[in-house]
Order: structure tokens, then sequence, then C-alpha cells
């Protein structure tokens, strides 16, 4: 079947085949999906090039992709949520210097993975990536271990959002009548509200969602831009007696001692706001099936989340280092909420209402935004059969034409992780150590394979980074590898190390990844294939079933998607 798009050469223009589209196509000479009723568009043709059809309708566009992306990453009810961490571990100069510092390594992961997105945009993202980079016989299993990290960082993202907005909510009961202290069983029926809540919205048509995330996300910018303007101009530090701002020395310069570890090590483990703040910028990847052009504007949606993401919230961190008061007062206070309790210290009541007001409405809208990415993974991995009863997580609703049936899994999960709440602040915390490193982990697996294995034949789709690809890559997968010890130590070392304040996430994540990893090689390494076709085309039935594109792994017995010689060494132009 010939595509519809022309391409020209020599003064006169030739129709080109799907095997010749601009991304890494699993699919060798022309055999494509094929219905003499149906005339292909452009993005349709891509993704038939990977070997998937078309399920979703197309109604996100750059604009509101790059909007429900910028709803995940929610940077101000994502850095009130974290501010325990960033400001905690490290103090001012973790919010300040060391912002810049880890925005260069999240940089370098963002834009690696931009690449490798626009070469396969598809809504496995990651995971598929995996497959079709890893070394023959590897595939399935880099793909099981990829999707899995990073279905653990999107189901724990929404419940951990709506935590922080339940919090917040509460402590400002709390200072409305100071009388009021709220409780884990409180905290715990309003988060599982929100999840219902962000259930029944996530359930909605397409069309539906871009238009909310278009407004949520509008609204979030709106948000962090307001208050990162109030602050400083709202503070009334200087009717308390102190200075409108804090010297630059003690801002830049002043390491709070916030865990046991050297200064340099709690400045590394104050990432971790930076990290899971910044970790919403793949949604462009999962939402590359409901995009339209998507090769090229999916990938620009995560590096302008990403670059937007840390300019504003670097400004963010700014405000609030030169306005904080006391530190050890903020992580101690009876609110419940470090970010309440920062700002009771350095502004008018009112103000501090109206500031939670609106990073609690930010916080919904990105919530929503969370909820929506994890269940296009579900449905994504579901595909694959990647979950036990996936016939079910793979359905896509008939009338809403999105998958429902994934959206209430994750749902559900969600409300059970949140149990952890009646563990303490410590234990909860988990949820979000969990999703920087479960994020991290996916994020680089693949980026890694293609630095280390793939090398110079990695095929690149229209928008790369050029000769700075495999520069860049190693930074984030150097960056990726020096983080994940650091975000499993815990703030206290030595006799100050009890069970209430020991890091939870080794086990948490752990744990699960490790039962994974039995998993695959007692049962799952025996029917697990990973992204396979799920359409039916010539490919699957010729001959001995074995075609260029497409290899038989004989150690797994599994068939891997396979780049064919030939496209691997061709160069696409941008």
């Amino acid at each position: 079947m010939a595509s519809a798009l022309n391409t020209s050469g020599s003064g006169s223009h030739r129709k080109r085949s799907v095997a010749e589209e601009p991304v890494t196509s699993v699919l060798p000479g022309g055999d494509v999906p094929y219905d003499p009723d149906h005339e292909f568009s452009a993005d349709e043709e891509v993704l038939a090039a990977l070997g998937y059809k078309s399920e979703f309708k197309r109604e996100f566009s750059l604009f509101t992709t790059f909007c429900v992306s910028f709803a995940v990453l929610g940077l101000l009810p994502s850095f009130a949520s974290t501010l325990f961490y960033g400001m905690g571990y490290a103090g001012t100069a973790g919010m300040t210097w060391g912002w810049i510092v880890a925005m260069i390594g999240i940089q370098s992961v963002a834009s690696s993975m931009a690449e490798l997105c626009s070469s396969m945009p598809t809504s496995g993202g990651l995971y598929y990536a995996a497959a079709v980079l890893a070394p023959p016989g590897w595939g399935p299993f880099a793909a099981w271990i990829t999707g899995w990290s990073n279905w653990l960082a999107q189901v724990t993202a929404a419940p951990s959002v709506n935590y922080g907005v339940a919090a917040m909510i509460l402590a400002a009961a709390s200072i409305q009548n100071p009388d009021y202290v709220p409780t884990n069983y409180q905290t715990f029926l309003l988060t599982t509200f929100i999840m219902i809540l962000h259930g029944i919205m996530s359930s909605l048509p397409t069309k539906w969602l871009a238009q909310i995330n278009s407004g949520g996300s509008t609204f979030n910018f709106i948000a962090l831009v307001v208050v990162i303007i109030l602050i400083p101009a709202g503070t009334d530090r200087e009717s308390r007696g102190l200075p409108k701002f804090t010297p630059s020395s003690e801002v830049w310069g002043t390491i709070y001692e916030g865990t046991s570890f050297p200064p340099g090590v709690s400045v590394l483990m104050s990432f971790i706001g930076v990290i899971w703040t910044m970790s919403g910028y793949d949604s462009p990847f999962h939402l590359a099936e409901e995009c339209s052009n998507a090769n090229i504007a999916s990938p620009r949606a995560i590096v302008m989340t990403s670059a937007t993401g840390g300019i504003f919230g670097w400004f963010l961190q700014l405000v609030v280092a030169y306005t904080v008061v006391d530190i050890g007062d903020v992580l101690d206070s009876d609110l419940g909420q470090p970010f309440a309790a920062y700002l009771m210290q350095c502004m008018p009541q009112k103000i501090v209402l109206a500031i939670l007001a609106l990073t609690v409405i930010a916080g919904f809208a990105m919530g929503q935004g969370c909820m929506i990415a994890a269940s296009r993974v579900t449905f994504a991995y579901a595909r694959d059969d990647c979950f036990p009863l996936s016939k079910y997580w793979k359905q896509v609703n008939p009338t809403t034409r999105t998958p429902v049936n994934a959206v209430w899994f994750n749902c559900v999960i969600g409300i059970l992780l949140l149990f952890l709440i009646f563990g303490g602040s410590i234990v909860v915390g988990a949820l979000f150590s969990i999703g920087a490193i479960a994020a991290f982990v996916a994020f680089t697996i693949p980026i890694f394979i293609r630095v280390f294995f793939v090398g110079n034949r990695f095929r690149p789709g229209p928008w790369n980074l050029g000769k700075l690809s495999i520069p860049i890559g190693v930074i984030a997968s150097g960056f990726v590898a020096l983080m994940f010890p650091i975000l499993c130590l815990p703030s206290s070392t030595g006799a100050d190390l009890t069970p209430d304040l020991m890091n939870w996430t080794c086990l948490v994540y752990g744990g699960p990844m490790f039962a994974v990893i039995i998993w695959w090689f007692v049962s799952a390494h025996k029917w697990f294939k990973g992204p396979k076709v799920n359409v039916e085309h010539l490919m699957l039935g010729r001959g001995d079933n074995v075609v260029e594109g497409k290899t038989k792994d004989n150690d797994s017995g599994s068939d891997v998607p396979q780049p064919d010689s030939k496209a691997i060494e061709e160069t696409h132009s941008t």
C-alpha cells in the first residue's frame, strides 16, 4: 500500500510506502495493514510502520499535548508537595544552585527521550523503545523491566499528587481554625474522594479531556506566575522585624543540616524534589497515538515541558528561598503541610489562603493529568499482555473512545496505596521517592541501550539531536546512575535511624520490582513477547513466519521487533 504523502526527488514526485516513514519501522518492504475502504492519514501510516493500528482519535495538538504534560508536571503543586525534601535536606542552597545542577541532568534525560519519541511515537513509549533497541534476545526482558518500572511511576503519580492536595486543603482549614488538627483518617478520605473524581473525569471522551486539560494547564501556568510575583510583593517579613529578603550569602551559601550525611550528599538528596517535580515531561510520549503530527509535535512537547518547567520552577525556588524564615519550624509545623507552614511565616493570612487556593486548584488539575497519562500507559502495556487480566484493561470504551477500564484499574491501585498515609509522613513519602526512582529507571533504560549498544546505528526520527545525541545520552545515563542510590538513602544514620525515619523507597519500589523479575524468570519469559503487532497483515503469516524486519528469539521463543538492516543504515532528513 502506498503512502498518501508525496516526496520529491530529481524534480519528480513519487509515492512512498509506510515502511519508508521517518520512524523506526518494524515493517519490511511495504507489508502494511491494508483496508481498501480507508485512506491512511500520515499519523496512521507512522503508527502502522511501528506495527500498530490507530485506535484513538487524534484530537491532541502540540499545544494541547504540552498542556497535559505541563499539567502533569504541575510545578506549583509539585513544589508545594515536595518542599519537605527540597528544603528539608539541604536548605536554600539545594533550592538555588542545587536546582540548576539537577536540571542539567534532567534536561539531558528529556532531550534523549524526545529523540526516542520522534523515532517511535507510540503510547507504549519507553517500553516500546527498549524492546526495539535491545540486543537480539533481550528485547522482551528490556521491555518487561522498563514497562513495570514506568507503570509504578505512573500509578503512584495521581495518589501522591492528590495526597498533597488533600493535605493543603486540610492545612487551610487548620489556618482558619487553629483548634483543628488534621488526622490521617481525614486526609485518607479526602484524597480517596479526589481520586474518584479524577477517575470519573478521566473516563470522558478525548476531545473533552483535551479541553479540560488545556484549561487546567493554563490555570496552572497563570497560578504559578501569580505566586512567583505575589510572594516577594506580599511578604510581611519587615513587619516581623526581619529584612524583606534573606541576604544572598545565606541563601546560596548555607546548607541546612537536614540529614546525617555530608553537605554534598545532602544537596544530592534534595534533588528528589527537583526530580519528582520535573517527572511529568514523558506524558507526550504516552499521548503520541492521540496527537496529530506526533513524530514532531510529541518530542517538541517533551522538550518544551522540561525547559519551561525548569526555568519557572527555579524562579519559584528563588522567591521561597529568599523569604523563608525558619526551616526547622516549616518542617515541624502542626499544620502537617510544609508549604502552608512556610507561607504562614512570611505572609499575611489572607494572602496565605489565596496562594493555597491557587495551589489546590492547580494540584487538582495536575492529578487529573497524571491519571490520564497513567491510563494510557496501562492500556499500552495491557495491549501487549503485560498485566494479569490484560484483556480487560486493554479495552477501549466504544462510546468515549478512551481506555476507561484502565482508568479505574489504576484508580483502585492508587487508593490502596493511600493506606501508606496511616504509616506517617515518612512512610507516605515513599510515594514521592517511588515516582522519582521508577520514572528515572524507565526513562533511562532505552536511553542507555541506545547510547551504549546501538550507537550510530540508531535510526532517528525527524526530531533528533544530531551529533549531540551520544554525549547528551551519556550525561543522562550518568546522572540517573548517580541518583538511584542517593534517592534510597535515609535522612538519619546510626542510632538515630528508627523504623519511622527509614527511607522506605527501597522496599516499596524494590519489593515489587524484585517480584516482577522473579515472575519473569519463573513464568513471564515463556509467554511475554514484548511489543507486538496487533493488526492483520501479510508479514504475520508468510512462509515460516520469520521475515525480514522481525526475527525469532531462540532463547526465549518470542518475537522481537527489529528494524531491517537496510533501514538501520538509512539516514532520514529532518
